[in-house]
């Protein structure tokens, strides 16, 4: 990174996010956070470094390295606190339900008949569990889980708390052990 003293424009905008990425990245490895992914820390500093190109301001005085490792950082640091914040806790302390020692169904040796058979017999299985353990508002809040819609999406369909959702899904996750 080199000292940069006049504003960016839009058509350097990419030569600045190759400059910074390597930053970006470096301070997002760093970072440990229960409810945000790394992926997300780096989505939050190039957000952080796009701003800093549409405020940056050279009558200030500051290089623009600064500004934007300044604007990286409170980003990061600001997607953090918000993380952190009281009423995440529920979204962020969730335990997942799958168990991350299970093995999937499917595996590249299942195509053989007897293989195919065996799985069959197994979801039969998983569907008679679900069947017989668990409560509708169980199924319904599992279902749309495994279609992939978030827990305050859910709450809304089925006009619930998130809480509510996250408990469901913990009940259902220990009934189905």
């Amino acid at each position: 990174m080199g000292l940069y003293q006049a504003k960016p424009n839009k058509e350097t905008a990419s030569s600045f996010v190759k400059t910074f990425m390597p930053y970006i990245k470096k301070r997002a490895s760093r970072i440990k956070s229960v409810g945000l992914a790394y992926e997300d820390l780096v989505q939050e500093g190039l957000i952080g470094l796009l701003n800093a190109i549409d405020r940056f301001d050279e009558t200030k005085g500051a290089a623009f390295e600064t500004f934007a490792i300044t604007c990286i950082d409170n980003r990061i640091l600001s997607a953090l606190r918000a993380d952190a914040r009281k009423k995440n806790q529920p979204l962020n302390n969730y335990i997942s339900i799958f168990d991350d020692t299970e093995q999937p169904l499917y595996t590249p040796d299942s195509s053989s008949p007897e293989n195919l058979v065996i799985i069959r017999e197994e979801i039969k299985n998983i569907q008679n569990n679900i069947r017989e353990n668990l409560s509708s508002f169980e199924k319904k809040v599992l279902a749309l889980y495994l279609d992939g819609y978030s827990y305050l999406a859910i709450s809304e369909l089925l006009s619930s708390s998130p809480k509510s959702v996250d408990n469901a899904l913990q009940r259902a996750r220990r009934k189905l052990k």
